[in-house]
């Protein structure tokens, strides 16, 4: 299993919901949260053999800024 973390502009629960649409019909995803507390907005994702670009341009195709940080 792989843990990728993304910084988005992810700020809203109702953005999160409309997100988790798109996350939820990824079947390489096995589980994935938001921290939007945190400045950056962080969304972890645990996935198997998933590719970061993948998650990445999901989001930046529905409107977000989504790129990943190293961890």
């Amino acid at each position: 299993m792989d843990v990728l973390i993304f910084k988005t502009s992810v700020a809203s629960q109702q953005d999160a919901g409309r997100v988790q649409i798109m996350l939820s019909a990824m079947k390489d995803i096995k589980q994935y949260n938001f921290d939007l507390e945190d400045c950056d907005n962080i969304l972890r994702v645990v996935s198997q053999g998933l590719e970061p670009q993948t998650i990445s341009h999901a989001l930046n195709v529905a409107g977000y800024m989504c790129e990943e940080l190293p961890y």
